[in-house]
Parts: structure tokens; C-alpha cells; sequence
């Protein structure tokens, strides 16, 4: 057996995060495992989005963020690792000097990657371990700064598309009728010729609502229950998710229009059901990196 660790760091517009992986070889398969996930709630989204760069106060708490993620490394030991950064550092106007910034005061090296490659990398992922790959996902990830939209038919990518919808855009009234009404054009396009279609949902909130559903990992959340949840969260203030709920305040605010997006794509899509594989761009990461080392090997 052989055990290999890699390390994917994703810059997002709601958190950063890092996830450490497990890659075990052994007798011809090989095993990706979860190791450890940090998560730092820096939202860069209401810097690129509201103001058009990211602020001195956040470039610093970059800094410092991958400077314990680069510690952090060293002490499990990985092997090599990938960082790419999505919409927020994408759109902000500092950003190629943001990333300078960090690789000279951490020495980690960020990648800006467009959202046709973000939605690839996520296709990518694990995502039939959970559900049966005969069957034709709408495959949908949602982040803070854009949402990336795929098809899969018989485990194959078959139509992909990013837009500029994200929960930290939508609280910020950062999302037009027209971007709305592309997604839902694009959507209806891209799903009409096939007779059944079901939701693949990765991302955060959609992580949350379905641990907050209390369904087992490899059952599907329905409309109506996401709808009920949804209407309960709504009645609820900022605050009363937090407390009662048990919500992180970065998770508060933006569950909410997540939820909302969600359903919207329920109904363009005429899906009745949304599975959750838990899988993610950090999932994505670690596959690309694997392969681009044992390429060079």
C-alpha cells in the first residue's frame, strides 16, 4: 500500500478553505479520503462585488490565512498542493496584486480560474459514488460569487455553463433579471431533451440544509421538504438562525437565497429531487492533482 498527501486551497467569495487528502494506492485502485477541512469565513465577495477590489483589511487576513495553511501542510506532511482562487479575486481589479501579495509574505502560489474551468473541476469530483451514473444530473454548485451549472449524462459531462449568481452577489442585490432569466433559458435549453432529470447539489448550503433535513447521506432532498425549510428559515431573523438554529453568521444570511436558487432550478429543470454528494472544488482539486503527478512520475 501506498499513502500519498495532497492538499487543495480553495479562495472562494463566501470562505476560504483547505482541505487535506488521504490518496492510498493499493493493489490497482486507488482511494481518495477526506483528512482534514479548514474553513476561514473571509468574505472577498463584498469587496469584488460591491467595491471592485479587495480591501487592505482582507489581503492581510489572506496572508495570514495561508500562512497557518502552509503550516498547517508541513505538519501532515503533503506532498504537493494546488490553490485557486474563483469569481471574487476573478473580478476584483487587485487581484493578480493580491496574489502576488500572498505568495511573497506565504510563499503559496494562487492560481485565478475562470468559471468553465471551475465547473469542470467540479464535474470531476465523486460525485457518483452516492447515486446511480444511468441517470441524467442537472449537476449544480452553487458559491458566493457564481454558480456553475452542468449536465451529466451516463457519468459523461455533456453541457456546461458559470453564471454570475452567488449567494454573497444575491445579499448584496448584486444579480439582475436578465442574468436570472439566462439561467433559467440555459437551464430549460440544456434539459429538455431528456424525458427525467435529477439534481446533483454541491456547495455549503446545500451541505446544510441537507444535514438540517435529517436525511441520510445517500437519500435525495425533495422540493417539498427543501420548500418547508425554506419558509421556516425565512420567518426566522439573522440572529434567531444563529441561536436557535445553530448557524455560523457567515452561513446565516446566505443559506437563504441559496435555498431560493435552488428551488428556482427545481422548477426550470422539472427535477423533483436534489442528491447531495458532499463533494466539492477542493474534491475536484485533489483528483487534478493526483493526475498531474502521476503524469510527471
Amino acid at each position: 500500500m501506498k499513502l500519498r498527501k495532497f492538499a487543495a486551497i480553495d479562495i472562494g467569495s463566501n470562505a476560504i478553505r483547505m482541505l487535506v487528502a488521504n490518496v492510498v494506492e493499493y493493489e490497482g485502485e486507488t482511494v481518495f479520503l477526506k483528512n482534514a477541512l479548514v474553513r476561514v469565513p473571509i468574505r472577498l465577495g463584498e469587496d469584488a462585488f460591491a467595491k471592485g477590489s479587495i480591501s487592505q483589511r482582507n489581503i492581510i487576513r489572506i496572508c495570514n490565512s495561508m500562512k497557518a495553511f502552509n503550516h498547517l501542510m508541513d505538519v501532515h506532511e503533503v506532498e504537493d498542493y494546488l490553490a485557486y482562487a474563483t469569481s471574487a479575486l476573478r473580478e476584483s481589479k487587485n487581484g493578480k496584486d493580491v496574489i502576488e501579495k500572498v505568495k511573497e509574505k506565504s510563499g503559496i502560489k494562487i492560481e485565478i480560474i475562470d468559471g468553465k474551468r471551475e465547473a469542470k473541476i467540479i464535474s470531476n469530483t465523486n460525485v457518483f459514488d452516492l447515486v446511480d451514473r444511468e441517470k441524467t444530473f442537472l449537476y449544480i454548485d452553487v458559491g458566493g460569487g457564481s454558480t456553475e451549472f452542468t449536465i451529466l449524462k451516463n457519468g459523461k459531462r455533456k453541457y456546461s455553463r458559470s453564471f454570475k449568481i452567488g449567494t454573497v452577489r444575491l445579499i448584496n442585490n448584486g444579480v439582475s433579471d436578465t442574468i436570472w432569466k439566462k439561467a433559467e433559458q440555459w437551464i430549460k435549453e440544456h434539459t429538455k431533451e431528456f424525458s427525467k432529470v435529477y439534481l446533483l447539489g454541491t456547495g455549503g448550503n446545500i451541505n446544510k440544509l441537507h444535514k438540517m433535513a435529517n436525511i441520510k447521506l445517500d437519500r435525495p432532498l425533495t422540493y417539498f421538504a427543501l420548500k418547508a425549510m425554506y419558509d421556516k428559515l425565512s420567518q426566522m431573523s439573522y440572529e434567531e438562525r444563529i441561536v436557535k438554529l445553530g448557524l455560523n453568521p457567515d452561513r446565516s444570511d446566505v443559506i437563504l437565497p441559496a435555498a431560493r436558487l435552488f428551488l428556482k432550478t427545481l422548477v426550470w429543470s422539472g427535477a423533483k429531487v436534489i442528491y447531495v454528494p458532499k463533494v466539492g472544488l477542493s474534491d475536484g482539486m485533489i483528483r487534478e492533482l493526483y493526475k498531474i503527478k502521476t503524469r510527471k512520475n
